[in-house]
């Protein structure tokens, strides 16, 4: 059922107070059809959003926001491994939980990641050595233009770090439906990433299972991020940079304590958290926008910040980075 809110607060982790000059739900396809078809110049620019967890809004939307309420969740086995078709207004981490219970595999490691499957497929999320984009067959769609529906394959999604085509050259032309997942029926647990290992072993863990590494990393996520219903924001603000291996090792010979991660390709991802603390702003404070003081890779809405706000802090520690390490570091975040 498609339902209609006009003049309607945007949903958003942030906290931040703007409005779109109408708001849609829609819980079926032919729901998502009709919206599209219905569409007058005054209901565009469109925007397709989820809970509102990797956004930030400088101003109120002049346009249309749609959010997606598809639920339902089928899957089809095979020899090693399962299809799941995903709704994309299921909550991405009652997901994770289902397949961890279910014995499918592969999706431990993004455990509490916040907001829905369909943003999933857009963002291509990822944590802890770990994509969606290794786990996503195919992403179904409506088309904005046509009100047609069709499926994109995990390849013509081009996925790359925290990228797609839908970030990119689709931006605003689909309405992500459904996402289908590929994931084994064999636990092969990733534990190299991070201070994962750490957390078990000071659990007594040495050989997990998909539900003890599931809440391992559940409990680092507790601990490093913010609870955005008392401290608004999107989770990790900034994507970490991947450099050339020659970047890298000028930085090393400057700072050899620089944490790092082979990316195998011959560059190396370099955790842009690290280089925001090293500049000083981790659990800073500017107007109503601030730093987390637990992950400087996170930027919280202290109490009745603007977008404008969280967008000038952003600019700032980016400029600061730069002139410290020579690397632009580009927000995550989608901003508005």
């Amino acid at each position: 059922m498609e339902t209609v809110y006009n003049h309607y607060l945007i949903p958003n982790t942030f906290g931040i107070k703007v409005r779109c000059e109408r708001y849609v739900d829609v819980d079926s396809v032919d729901d998502a059809v009709h919206c599209v078809k219905g569409l007058s110049p005054s209901g565009t620019p469109l925007l397709t959003v989820g809970e509102g967890s990797n956004l930030l809004f400088t101003r109120d939307f002049p346009g249309t926001v749609i959010h997606v309420s598809i639920k339902g969740v089928e899957c089809e086995c095979q020899k090693d491994s399962v299809l799941v078709r995903v709704g994309a207004g299921e909550t991405w981490d009652d997901f994770v939980n289902l397949c961890v219970e279910h014995g499918w595999f592969g999706a431990e490691n993004l455990s509490f990641i916040p907001g829905e499957v369909g943003a999933s497929a857009v963002q291509n999320i990822g944590a802890y050595g770990v994509e969606v984009k290794d786990l996503i067959d195919s992403v179904e769609v409506v088309e904005v233009a046509t009100g047609r529906t069709g499926t994109f394959s995990n390849e013509a999604c081009e996925y790359a770090y925290r990228k797609s085509n839908f970030k990119t050259v689709w931006k605003g032309k689909y309405i992500v439906t459904h996402v289908t997942y590929r994931l084994s029926l064999h636990f092969d647990p990733h534990l190299d990433y991070g201070n994962i290992r750490g957390e078990l072993e000071r659990n007594g863990i040495a050989e997990p299972t998909a539900r003890q590494l599931r809440e391992a990393v559940i409990r680092i996520r507790k601990q490093k991020l913010p609870d955005p219903k008392v401290e608004g924001s999107a989770g990790s603000f900034f994507m970490n940079p991947v450099v050339d291996r020659a970047v890298f090792d000028s930085l090393a010979a400057r700072y050899p304590q620089m944490p790092h991660y082979e990316t195998g390709d011959g560059k190396v991802k370099i955790p842009a958290g690290w280089m925001i603390e090293m500049c000083g702003w981790k659990g800073r404070t500017m107007g109503h926008a601030g730093v987390h003081d637990k992950q400087a890779l996170v930027l919280v809405n202290r109490g009745g910040a603007t977008g404008a706000e969280v967008l000038e802090l952003c600019m700032k520690i980016r400029e600061d980075v730069k002139a410290r390490f020579g690397i632009d570091i580009q927000p995550e975040v989608n901003i508005f």
